[in-house]
């Protein structure tokens, strides 16, 4: 009885080794390396002026001994440098120092700019550009022009005016239908 139980358990041994080495067979391994690259959103905010004698823009300089009445040439653009569509955002942002000494409030409606509703929208402090910004193009011009108001006195003789203009960007793909149903806009700074 004991010899049919080891041939038994013998049996079972060679089976599973039998088994283990048909599995091992059967195996196969392979290993895949999968690499995905992000695409990238990148732009350039582009400033430029027509030159009082007139001709093609230049980029802006600073302008000096500015009287009031006077309209100043100052042309914002945003232009694409990345190899995605985006969408466009900028934010504006006026303010006048007054000269040392000088006493008061500065009246920021004195400063005009003419902006192109044509093709930007004002929402939520932002000017938003209608449509998407494919790679290697320029939007139109948010505004072209600077204007000091007539009425402007002697307070703000030696006064500086300060245009300071930011522009953001993000994905077009899977990001809305339109600019401003868009997500994942910088924060504000």
């Amino acid at each position: 009885m004991k010899k049919k139980v080891f041939v038994c358990a013998f049996i079972a041994v060679c089976l599973s080794i039998v088994a283990y080495g048909t599995t091992a067979y059967f195996s196969y391994e392979d290993t895949a390396t999968n690499v995905i690259t992000a695409g990238d959103v990148k732009i350039e905010l582009q400033e430029w002026a027509i030159p009082d004698t007139g001709g093609d823009p230049v980029p802006f300089e600073d302008v000096i001994d500015v009287q009031p009445g006077m309209a100043v040439s100052k042309i914002v653009e945003v232009k694409n440098t990345g190899h995605q569509p985006a969408w466009v955002r900028i934010s504006v942002d006026k303010a006048i120092q007054l000269a040392a000494g000088v006493d008061g409030e500065a009246d920021l409606s004195l400063i005009k700019l003419d902006i192109n509703d044509q093709y930007w929208i004002e929402r939520d402090g932002y000017y938003y550009y209608y449509t998407m910004l494919t790679p290697g193009n320029t939007t139109e011009y948010l505004f072209s022009s600077v204007v000091f108001s007539e009425s402007m006195d002697n307070m703000y003789q030696y006064s500086k005016a300060i245009i300071e203009v930011t522009a953001q960007a993000t994905q077009v793909a899977n990001n809305g239908d339109s600019v401003l149903e868009a997500a994942g806009w910088p924060n504000a700074q």
